[in-house]
C-alpha cells in the first residue's frame, strides 16, 4: 500500500479545494502530476470531480511528456466519454421527429405520408385525440397502392407530437379503387371511445419506450390480412362542415 506523506496530503487539499471551484481539464491534471500525486489519487479526482478534457493525439503526447501516466489519460477519456453514453441511453428516441416509423432491416425508418381527404355526413368539428365527431368519416387516398411495401413481422413506432398518445393514432384498412383506396371509421363519439363503431379500423396496443414514443403491437396479428393500410396521424383540425385534408402515414401489407 502507498503511504502519502503529510506535506503531499497537505498539497492534494490544496489542489482539491483550487479546483472544487471549476471543472477539471487538462491543466488541472496536469498540475496535480507535476505536484507529485499518485495515479490513484489523480484518478479518483477525474472520476469524482465535473470535466471535460481536450485529447487529440498531439495532447496526449504532450501530457504524457509532462509526466501524466497511462492509466491517468485513459481515465480522462472514459470520462469524457461517460457524459455522451448516459445521454444516449437516457432516451434513445429524443432525436425522433413526429411520424411513424416501421423497422427495416433493425434500423428505425420513417413511413413517408400521403395526403387524405376525409369527408363526413354530419357536422365535423374536430379530428384529434379529444375531437367530437358526428357522423361517419369518410377517407380517400389517391392512387391505387402505397409506395412503402413490408412484409411480417411488421414493426412500428410513433413518435407522438405533445399532449397525443401513440394510441390517439388511427390504423385503418384500406378499400382499393381503380385509381383510390378509400376507407370508413368513427361514427359519433371520441376517436378509440368504447361504443363507437371504428369500421375499418384495425386494433392495436401501444407501450411507452421513451418521451412521445410509443412502441405498436397487434393482439391478433396473424389475423392482419395482405393489403392496403394507414395510419392516421392525430391533431388534425378540420377546415370546414363538409370535409378536411390531412396526411397519412400508408404501407401495403404483403404477408
Amino acid at each position: 500500500m502507498r503511504v502519502y506523506s503529510l506535506a503531499g496530503m497537505l498539497l492534494f487539499s490544496i489542489c482539491c479545494i483550487a479546483v472544487a471551484q471549476e471543472a477539471l481539464n487538462n491543466a488541472s491534471i496536469e498540475k496535480m502530476a507535476k505536484a507529485g500525486l499518485g495515479d490513484e489519487v489523480i484518478v479518483s479526482m477525474i472520476q469524482g470531480q465535473p470535466g471535460h478534457y481536450e485529447l487529440t493525439p498531439d495532447t496526449l503526447v504532450e501530457l504524457k511528456g509532462k509526466g501524466v501516466s497511462e492509466r491517468v489519460l485513459a481515465a480522462m477519456a472514459s470520462r469524457n466519454a461517460a457524459p455522451a453514453a448516459a445521454a444516449k441511453s437516457a432516451d434513445p428516441y429524443e432525436d425522433m421527429e413526429v411520424g411513424v416509423y416501421y423497422k427495416l432491416k433493425d434500423v428505425w425508418t420513417p413511413l413517408p405520408t400521403e395526403p387524405v381527404n376525409w369527408k363526413t355526413g354530419g357536422v365535423l368539428k374536430t379530428f384529434a385525440s379529444q375531437g367530437i365527431v358526428k357522423g361517419d368519416i369518410n377517407g380517400r387516398l389517391t392512387g391505387p397502392s402505397s409506395p412503402t411495401t413490408m412484409r411480417s413481422p411488421m414493426e412500428f413506432v410513433i413518435k407522438a407530437p405533445d399532449g397525443v398518445e401513440g394510441a390517439d393514432f388511427q390504423l385503418v384498412r384500406l378499400h382499393t379503387k381503380s385509381d383510390a383506396r378509400e376507407f370508413r371509421t368513427v361514427t359519433g363519439g371520441i376517436i378509440h371511445a368504447s361504443g363507437g363503431s371504428k369500421r375499418d379500423a384495425v386494433k392495436f396496443e401501444q407501450a411507452k419506450i421513451g418521451k412521445r414514443t410509443y412502441k405498436i403491437t397487434f393482439a391478433d396479428a396473424e389475423k392482419i390480412e395482405t393489403g392496403e393500410y394507414a395510419f392516421l396521424a392525430a391533431g388534425v383540425t378540420s377546415s370546414s362542415a363538409s370535409g378536411s385534408t390531412g396526411k397519412a402515414y400508408t404501407f401495403h401489407f404483403l404477408e
